[in-house]
């Protein structure tokens, strides 16, 4: 866990759907039981609010989450995860330490919110988002 629970990992979700983005959002803040969470930004939809993926967006909300800890970046569908990697490979546009994690959007998002909440590093946070693959409904 982070020593310094002030710098807590900061969590971007990315979804073509700016509701979408700002539901999950709200829902995984939400369970995280309440006090500080750690800091999370929607980058959801076009700029001009309809559907769609902007690295715009997504620059400005990891700009918005980033405390030094670093950033967990997760996305919903294809061209989220083209455009996210895209930013990483251009290596300036996103604040070090981000990561774009490979985890179910809501699950994920859920467990990257409340472990990140709870001081985890980066690699915690990573690992429980990634680890919500293997939930199971039935």
């Amino acid at each position: 866990m982070n020593e310094r629970m002030n710098e807590r990992v900061g969590i971007v979700l990315v979804s073509h759907s700016k509701e979408v983005a700002e539901a999950v959002a709200e829902l995984a803040t939400g369970l995280t039981g309440g006090g500080t969470t750690a800091p999370v930004a929607a980058a959801g939809g076009a700029p001009d609010g309809g559907l769609g993926t902007s690295s715009e967006l997504i620059t400005a909300a990891a700009a918005s989450v980033d405390g030094g800890a670093g950033v967990a970046v997760l996305v919903d569908l294809g061209s989220a995860v083209l455009t996210v990697k895209a930013l990483l490979a251009e290596g300036d546009e996103l604040p070090d330490g981000t990561r774009l994690v490979d985890a179910p959007f809501v699950e994920g998002a859920v467990a990257a919110v409340v472990t990140a909440t709870a001081g985890g590093s980066l690699d915690e946070v990573q690992a429980a988002a990634s680890e919500a693959y293997d939930y199971r409904k039935v």
